[in-house]
């Protein structure tokens, strides 16, 4: 049995658009940020798919943080 997860971080979703309207907040994590930029939904297409295919029939117990660099820093 396989049990994954991701954990994204900050990106553009409506769950957060007050705050990524606002150019303080937005321009401060930005800068922060290893990427340099908050995600974007396509950014989650690729780890998606490869939980979701062959390749990872190996892996299991897993949470693949998908943060831009965000929590290794």
């Amino acid at each position: 049995m396989q049990v994954n997860a991701t954990a994204p971080g900050l990106h553009r979703h409506r769950q957060y658009r007050g705050l990524a309207q606002r150019s303080e907040p937005r321009r401060i994590h930005s800068r922060a940020h290893p990427a340099g930029r908050w995600g974007r939904p396509e950014d989650f297409a690729g780890p998606a798919v490869f939980l979701a295919s062959a390749a990872s029939d190996y892996v299991s117990g897993t949470i693949l943080t998908v943060d831009g660099g965000w929590m290794g820093r």
